[in-house]
């Protein structure tokens, strides 16, 4: 009987502290938008990332802290994109608009910062004053000259209308016998309504 050569023996990969906790969180990421915020569970995630548990504690300190990081990171990728919308030249004040529906219906924030806010962990979000502080320092946000309490109202009401829309949107739509996207275009429209009687 031969026996044939030894498997080799697999390598570990070795990353920065900063890849494995993006490469935990870009796991997470993934089955929040597949399955939804329930998947996030501490197994599912160490599963996912192929790593053991005691990795994610590692450098999250909980389910919860990856929860936490998570909406950081979508929230700050939403808002850079935002941010570099609102610096164009040609920019308009809608444009920003659009990147927020865009967010929250496609990568599953909606879905996560509802959870959050369901299971008593809204005030986990604490990114979000300083992503409007930031939003509110544009050069756009300046020249149009709204005053800031203003701009904070109308920032606002886009999160709200786009959280909305990124939850039930479409499924509401389609239950009032309406295209998936009317929600969205009525949204925008109410938002569009908001700035034309600013001007």
């Amino acid at each position: 009987m031969s026996i044939g050569p030894a498997a080799a023996p697999k390598t570990r990969v070795r990353r920065t502290p900063e890849a494995a906790r993006e490469n935990i969180l870009a796991a997470a990421e993934a089955l929040l938008v597949e399955q939804g915020p329930q998947a996030i569970k501490l197994a599912d995630v160490a599963k996912a990332a192929g790593v053991v548990h005691a990795n994610v504690i590692h450098h999250f300190g909980s389910i919860a802290g990856v929860e936490t990081a998570l909406m950081e990171r979508m929230i700050r990728q939403l808002t850079d994109k935002v941010l570099v919308a609102l610096n164009q030249p040609d920019a308009v004040l809608g444009v920003g608009a659009q990147a927020l529906f865009d967010a929250f219906e496609a990568k599953g924030a909606a879905r996560l910062a509802a959870w959050l806010e369901l299971t008593g962990e809204g005030a986990r979000m604490t990114l979000v004053r300083e992503v409007v502080d930031e939003i509110v320092q544009t050069r756009l946000a300046r020249d149009s000259g709204v005053d800031r309490d203003a701009a904070v109202d109308f920032i606002l009401l886009n999160i709200i209308l786009a959280v909305g829309v990124g939850l039930f949107g479409p499924t509401l739509s389609a239950l009032l016998g309406r295209p998936p996207e009317r929600a969205r275009e009525l949204a925008l429209e109410l938002i569009e309504g908001r700035l034309t009687g600013a001007r």
